[in-house]
């Protein structure tokens, strides 16, 4: 079994840059496909990255891309989502998410295991 513990959340102006990381226990991290959702108030949660768990393939949200990296390394049983170029709309309680395969998918019904998350604010 994984727990997951995410930080680095807080309060960004627009156009700034946070760096999330979800640090996991157990032995068997590597064999894990990591991700990362949000959440909004008032809003379902949705998909925002993902890696499989060799690292070798991604998949973000198409209003993501060029702006978010999801980096892993499993040496350190850490998974990040560095967040570039904020913008209100990112505002959002973030989890990161655990999966027993390979594919990094964006269903989140699919995943094992969640962190608590941690809170992301954007102002304008």
């Amino acid at each position: 079994q994984v727990q997951l513990v995410e930080s680095g959340g807080g309060l960004v102006q627009a156009g700034g840059s946070l760096r999330l990381s979800c640090v996991a226990s157990g032995r068997t991290f590597s064999s894990y496909a990591m991700g990362w959702f949000r959440q909004a108030p008032g809003k379902e949660r949705e998909f925002v990255a993902a890696i499989s768990r060799n690292g070798f393939m991604t998949n973000h949200l198409d209003s993501v891309k060029g702006r978010f990296t999801i980096p892993r390394d499993n040496a350190k049983n850490t998974v990040h989502l560095q967040m570039n170029t904020l913008k209100p709309e990112d505002t959002a309680v973030y989890y990161c998410a655990a999966r027993n395969g390979v594919v990094p998918i964006t269903d989140n019904d699919k995943y094992d295991y969640w962190g608590q998350g941690t809170q992301v604010t954007v102002s304008s």
